[in-house]
């Protein structure tokens, strides 16, 4: 009976059990209770085991190589483990071993259950793990190696340790497709882990690896793959690809930091490879020269154009005939683009082709500025609660968020992250704002001068009216044009601090390192000269531009453009939005009077209706409108001067920031860290300082005559 036992726990069939694990009932009367439980607990052992080798067996014939690496690696571990133990029990019971044999003749079964009692948890396990794998008719390798880590994660010893080892079979066979790609740039017809295009698909990669790893995956396999089908005269040297593949073997994804500090070798040695071989310095210093045209605004006469084009689509989406469509899609925008590049230096420029513009929520109406009466007490209140958040400025310049995008192609992306065009999206929107209100203040000033001009044609040098009304007419005129004036003093002072003080200097700078490298920007390199005792230091034309200082310079580039900017401060950031929206609802409120502050001399209720009236009511309304506004952009205007000279009273640090970062998370950063940070880097740059002199410079421009530093009390104009 004894050898029955053996001969079902090594998988087979018996008459002992008539099914599964339930004991014959022939049998019964010849067991004791306690032998019959025994009998019972062995037959539930073999029955899982049964069970499992079947479903092994069945899941071998499966075209994924990852379930049959998972059961060639499960069947090893049951021939060694279990199977082994059903041989090794089978020797000592025929060497009468004292541990089974009692008294050299006697072999009770819980000796036997004893034996293999402590294989009952993995099976139960395995078993569940068999039916969950055929449950599913198809397992990607990501799915499939986060169900098995997971599985792992349990107080049981030996259960771990299976799942473990199931789990590091299934890695290292997702790793041997992961070196084909990043070491060949080759994909296999079953089970690959990206498209043809070189874009990981859904449920390769496990949870495990981090987006930038999976980017870094794409990136490097798809530089690999352009090379080999270009068939250039240079190749990736074969040694660095045996270099990069004992890299790969040295690692599992399991290992998160180790996997992405490898993957990162990998990218950062390709980028090198590609920089000196591939991507040319002129490819990339066309590329920061189109990028600063027309997302940092330095062709005006475009940029203007593009401006004005876009309030033409709106007035004619809005004036548009029944039946019209009167929406605003990607493609009229996209159109304006081309228009406005009409008759201007960007006509001929073919990087314009590169610009698309895109509605994150579809197409929409056109929207006119508000004017309604809440709206300065609401901004106002918005600087004081919300100064910790992020400012957005996408959706000034037509009323709903819009976003610039680039086009950018291989080998272009090795250069352009997805990260570094979120920051010129960003400040394109900033930049583009800010010079579509200063043109509107502009146009604001001359529909006002023309005004006067035509009144002053029946008026002579008054503003007309009663003797009672000349006053009250003069006065609403003078702060009206007060209002304008301090608009446009503070645009203009704002725009030309950002234009020439940051972005055009910031521009040169980026421009004279890409095209003429020195031997301080090669840190990473590493300093030749320097390590040998020679007379003769090595010539700046000598030293080479390695791809990964190109990378820091430009990145450093954009950190200092969104500090420069005034984007890293969010309080800032939140007063210039206010600014910009009082001085759009001012210019509506203009526009809605007949491009004129004064109201029209024979207008119902420009002038005192007689009794006790000695003004009339829509002198008297407008003029309510333009003492709130200018007395809400007032408090603006010291807040900003208030915020900007705080942020300058602090020593920098000298850590380093990340300008993606700073755009797309500032809510989460201090109110001065990044400028500080932005500061101290200039030290890399040769312009240690310079950020917050300029910021310093923008500080006389607000304070020339002592507005802000020496505040007078002015009396509030009434009536």
């Amino acid at each position: 009976m004894i050898a029955e036992i053996l001969f079902v726990l090594a998988g087979h069939s018996s008459s002992i059990f008539s099914s599964d694990h339930t004991i014959n009932p022939a049998f019964r009367p010849l067991l004791h209770p306690g032998e019959e439980q025994c009998l019972q607990a062995v037959g539930r052992i073999a029955a899982r085991y049964r069970s499992i080798k079947k479903s092994c067996l069945t899941l071998t014939r499966s075209q994924s190589r990852y379930i049959c690496a998972l059961c060639a690696t499960l069947n090893q571990i049951l021939k060694d483990g279990y199977e082994g133990l059903v041989v090794e029990t089978e020797a000592k019971l025929l060497r009468r071993d004292p541990e089974l044999v009692a008294r050299g003749s006697f072999v009770p079964l819980t000796a036997i259950l004893a034996v293999f009692s402590g294989w009952e948890s993995p099976f139960i396990a395995l078993e569940s793990l068999m039916e969950q794998l055929e449950s599913q008719d198809e397992w990607k390798p990501g799915p499939l190696i986060d169900m098995l880590m997971a599985r792992s994660k349990t107080g049981t010893s030996r259960i771990a340790e299976i799942f473990f080892r199931l789990s590091t079979a299934v890695q290292r066979t997702w790793r041997t497709q992961l070196a084909a790609l990043l070491v060949h740039g080759s994909l296999t017809t079953t089970d690959p882990l990206a498209s043809e295009d070189y874009v990981l698909l859904q449920g390769s990669t496990p949870a495990c690896v981090s987006t930038q790893t999976r980017e870094s995956i794409m990136y490097v396999g798809r530089a690999i793959s352009t090379v080999k089908r270009k068939k250039w005269a240079y190749q990736i040297p074969r040694e660095q690809a045996f270099q990069h593949a004992q890299l790969l073997d040295t690692v599992l994804p399991e290992d998160k930091y180790k996997f992405d500090s490898v993957i990162g070798q990998i990218r950062t040695n390709i980028s090198e490879w590609l920089w000196l071989h591939v991507l040319t310095r002129k490819d990339v210093e066309e590329a920061v020269v189109s990028l600063a045209n027309y997302f940092l605004l330095r062709n005006g006469e475009f940029c203007l154009a593009l401006i004005r084009d876009i309030e033409k689509l709106k007035i004619s989406r809005l004036t548009t005939r029944t039946g019209v469509p009167s929406m605003i899609k990607e493609q009229d925008l996209n159109l304006a683009l081309l228009r406005a590049s009409l008759s201007t230096t960007a006509q001929h420029d073919p990087s314009l082709l590169k610009l698309k513009f895109k509605l994150p929520s579809g197409p929409i109406r056109p929207l006119l500025p508000s004017f309604s009466m809440a709206g300065s007490k609401s901004l106002l209140s918005s600087v004081n609660d919300n100064s910790n958040e992020a400012a957005s400025f996408d959706d000034l310049l037509l009323g709903t968020p819009l976003l610039l995008t680039y086009d950018t192609t291989w080998p272009l992306d090795l250069f352009l992250h997805p990260s570094d065009l979120q920051v010129y999206s960003a400040l394109f929107g900033y930049l583009s704002s800010i010079r579509k209100t200063q043109t509107r203040i502009h146009g604001c000033w001359t529909s006002l001068s023309n005004a006067q001009r035509a009144r002053r044609r029946w008026t002579g040098l008054g503003e007309g009216g009663t003797a009672e009304d000349l006053m009250v007419r003069q006065q609403l005129l003078r702060f009206g044009w007060g209002v304008v004036r301090d608009m446009g003093w503070f645009l203009d002072n704002l725009l030309e601090y950002v234009m020439v003080d940051v972005v055009d200097l910031e521009f040169r700078r980026l421009k004279d390192l890409i095209t003429k490298p020195t031997r301080e920007r090669s840190e990473s390199v590493g300093r030749e000269g320097a390590a040998t005792h020679d007379s003769n230091v090595a010539p700046p034309s000598q030293t080479r531009l390695d791809f990964t200082t190109l990378r820091k310079v430009h990145a450093t580039y954009l950190e200092r453009l969104v500090a420069g900017c005034l984007l890293s401060h969010p309080s800032l950031t939140a007063v210039v939005r206010c600014v910009l929206e009082i001085c759009e609802r001012f210019v509506a409120q203009v526009e809605r009077w007949g491009g004129d502050v004064l109201p029209a001399l024979l207008f119902e209720g420009s002038l005192a209706a007689g009794g006790h009236d000695r003004v009339g009511a829509l002198v008297r309304e407008r003029f309510q409108v333009v003492s709130e506004i200018d007395k809400s952009l007032h408090e603006l205007f010291e807040s900003f001067y208030q915020q900007l000279t705080l942020m300058t009273s602090y020593q920098p640090f000298t850590a380093a920031g990340d300008a993606s970062r700073s755009v797309l998370i500032n809510a989460s950063i201090g109110n001065v860290s990044t400028l500080q940070r932005t500061f101290a880097r200039g030290k890399g740059l040769d312009g240690e300082g310079e950020v917050r002199r300029h910021v310093e410079q923008l500080l006389l421009r607000l304070d020339f005559n002592g507005r802000f530093s020496k505040p007078t009390k002015l009396g509030t104009m009434g009536l």
